[in-house]
């Protein structure tokens, strides 16, 4: 059973875990998506969330919190910016969990971790854009 545990260790030392938490969150954060297994991904989400929260008001106060857990002062930047300017209007939920089925090997759940608002560039838009370029001037001649 399950009860009066906290959080999943994942078999490493507490120095470890904290590391690797701060380095998959940092990287969630600068690239909004990220493929891992299912076990750390349900533990990040957890922090990631909680930073997120905080990251919706920008304060000194906030901006140290998020500071002491993240290294990077240009990825503490972007949550304030950008990240935490998106998600003002959610209550929580701030990311999502998308499975896509065991790593070949040793059978670990694999997922892509995500944020809610995340848009996948496709290549479709980009001939599209390229497309209407091409059409605006032929229309403009033609009237």
């Amino acid at each position: 059973m399950k009860h009066r545990r906290g959080f999943n260790p994942l078999e490493r030392m507490s120095a470890h875990r904290k590391a690797l938490c701060r380095n998959m969150v940092t990287s969630l954060f600068r690239y909004e998506r990220i493929k891992t297994t299912k076990v750390k991904a349900l533990e990040i989400r957890r922090s990631a969330e909680k930073l997120i929260t905080r990251a919706k008001v920008d304060s000194v106060h906030n901006r140290r919190i998020v500071s002491s857990r993240l290294f990077d002062e240009a990825i503490v930047a972007k949550l304030f910016t950008d990240i935490g300017v998106r998600m003002k209007e959610r209550k929580g939920g701030y990311t999502r969990i998308l499975k896509l089925g065991p790593r070949d090997g040793d059978a670990a759940e694999i997922v892509i971790l995500e944020l809610v608002d995340y848009k996948l560039d496709t290549g479709e838009n980009s001939d599209k854009k390229a497309d209407q370029k091409k059409k605006k001037p032929v229309k403009a001649a033609a009237q």
